[in-house]
């Protein structure tokens, strides 16, 4: 029979595996919501920041399959499961960590990297149907137009016209085409850097609360590994 102390430790254990897995499907559902929801906006980002939801999405589900194995581990008692489980966690918890420092550094030259992005997709928005769709839908929801202003547009068409997206509302009576003086006068790069200035923010708190978590429940099946191991050598 297992101790008081040793009862308490091992549920204590399980309930931070249920807190654990909880972090899992936060990181999940977080990484889901950026995906689906600024996934359209790839074009003005470069791939290897894009793929940072697609990550959080595959650590959210390893983290869930972990607790699993946690939470067997603390109620059969099994100390090969519980150290097994501490094992992955602290590997779940350093890559955790090393991701949210790349994206701390990468975050420094968001604006830079993004500034890179916007001038390609618009250097060769006439070639690529893809760069005209992703052009119009940016201009179109946040009602911007160019990288700092319709002005951008003039080094593509060569004359005063510009894309439809950049004029939100045209009257008829005064022209048939969306020019410079009808469109919006905002820039797309601060607009879209600013939104993403505010997600990232709200995934570093994110990591902050899970890293704590997490800390808590490995140290939790530490000890319970170790509880394990007394009882086991006192048989």
């Amino acid at each position: 029979m297992a101790s008081g102390g040793l009862t308490c430790v091992k549920y204590l254990t399980f309930f931070c595996n249920l807190l654990f897995a909880l972090t899992g499907l936060l990181i999940f559902l977080v990484g889901g919501m950026v995906q689906l929801n600024y996934s359209h906006y790839s074009s003005f980002v470069s791939d290897h920041v894009w793929t940072a939801p697609i990550i959080l999405i595959i650590v959210g589900a390893a983290v869930a399959v972990i607790c699993f194995l946690g939470c067997c581990g603390a109620l059969k008692e099994s100390s090969c499961m519980i150290f097994s489980f501490a094992l992955l966690a602290v590997v779940i918890f350093l890559f955790e960590i090393g991701l949210g420092l790349a994206g701390y550094v990468k975050h420094t030259g968001l604006h830079q990297i993004m500034e890179c992005q916007f001038n390609s997709t618009m250097q060769h928005y006439k070639e690529r149907v893809d760069y005209r769709d992703a052009w119009t839908l940016l201009q179109t929801e946040l009602d911007c137009c160019g990288i700092n202003g319709p002005n951008d547009w003039e080094t593509i068409f060569r004359n005063s016209t510009l894309p439809a997206a950049c004029c939100s509302l045209i009257n008829l009576s005064e022209a048939k085409e969306c020019t410079n003086v009808h469109a919006t006068q905002h820039g797309c790069l601060q607009n879209l850097l600013e939104i993403l200035d505010s997600k990232t923010l709200i995934l570093a708190s994110v990591v902050l609360g899970v890293a704590g978590i997490q800390m808590l429940t490995i140290l939790f099946a530490c000890c319970l590994y170790r509880s394990f191991r007394r009882s086991y050598d006192h048989v």
